[in-house]
């Protein structure tokens, strides 16, 4: 960890601006959605609740900040755990977030350190309906209803369902929820992540008839469809 400063501005539920300028986007985590300029950009339920809930965490507190990867994105933000100073003891910035149900786990292949225990957090936030967990803008989402998943097309979501059929073709594994592979749910893992699954002694091809949660972004390639970049994208809730 090293010392970050002064948060002064909370921008939204996962991006703060500390006192020497420098912008903090909040790995791991992905908060309801402001527009903050951007044209045609609808808010997302519960936006203005976390950057609340955030500034009522860290605005005007010193904070350091801890990495587990990447440290800059392609926007020049640090990409950073932030970890805040009270007279109560330390906070950690995203933990509280998620404990609170108004940010959920978001990773990227490059950056995937304290994921556990992040998890943990939005299980039980999810459990307690707490957040946006009440919201069913923020439902999960079944894998064998495509119709309901291709609406959903450019959204960041949770899909739970069980594999049918887990195959490698041309370097790729398909995760397949149902029969028709051109119109049901398919998750699709692409040779680099496959790399990182075998770092982590995980065969995406012994998850035929598991039930899976899948998170990711959601597109419309031969039906709906998320691609895993990761392990940490894919939760075993059961293996038969």
């Amino acid at each position: 960890m090293e010392p970050g400063g002064i948060i002064t501005t909370v921008t939204d539920g996962d991006t703060v601006v500390l006192d020497d300028g420098r912008i903090i986007r909040m790995i791991g985590t992905q908060a309801p959605k402001l527009p903050l300029g951007r044209e045609g950009y609808p808010t997302w339920p519960l936006a203005r609740e976390a950057k609340v809930a955030l500034e009522a965490v860290a605005l005007n507190k010193p904070v350091q900040l801890g990495f587990g990867g990447e440290k800059i994105d392609r926007y020049g933000r640090i990409l950073a755990h932030v970890f805040v100073t009270t007279p109560e003891g330390e906070i950690w910035a995203q933990q509280a977030m998620v404990a609170k149900g108004l940010a959920r786990v978001y990773s990227f292949p490059d950056n995937r350190a304290c994921l556990d225990l992040l998890f943990a957090g939005e299980g039980r936030a999810r459990l307690g309906g707490l957040g946006i967990w009440a919201d069913p803008y923020y439902s999960i989402r079944a894998a064998d209803a495509p119709g309901d998943l291709l609406a959903r097309a450019g959204h960041y979501e949770l899909v739970e369902g069980r594999v049918l059929l887990a195959e490698q073709r041309g370097g790729r594994v398909y995760l397949n929820f149902g029969r028709f592979y051109k119109e049901d749910f398919t998750a699709v893992i692409e040779a680099p992540a496959l790399r990182l699954f075998a770092e982590a002694g995980v065969d995406p091809l012994s998850l035929d008839n598991a039930f899976l949660r899948i998170r990711g972004w959601v597109d419309d390639r031969d039906g709906p469809r998320i691609e895993v970049t990761h392990p940490e994208q894919i939760e075993v809730l059961a293996l038969q």
